[in-house]
């Protein structure tokens, strides 16, 4: 499955680089958006976020959502090349 994982980080120089090295840990991974992350991973929203929950600050903000085949959207074709082979 695809998760889409979006965030507010509000602490700069805390954790951030490790939450993105965990987030690439994940079987498959796109990160054009600023703070966007779409994931592959046999995870669910719950798991995925108990794996990142460390790696986040009391005032930050997270959500994850699954993503299913209706989409749109304005990206690079890349990014929606991405988006078909694992969608």
């Amino acid at each position: 499955m695809v998760l889409l994982v979006t965030y507010d980080l509000t602490k700069p120089g805390q954790k951030y680089e490790e939450l993105y090295e965990e987030l690439k840990k994940s079987d498959g991974w796109w990160h054009y958006l600023q703070s966007t992350w779409l994931i592959y991973t046999r995870e669910s929203p719950k798991e995925l976020y108990n794996r990142l929950a460390s790696y986040l600050d009391k005032t930050d903000s997270l959500i994850i959502f699954e993503i299913k085949k209706n989409y749109y959207g304005l990206l690079p074709k890349e990014a929606w090349a991405w988006i078909q082979e694992w969608v």
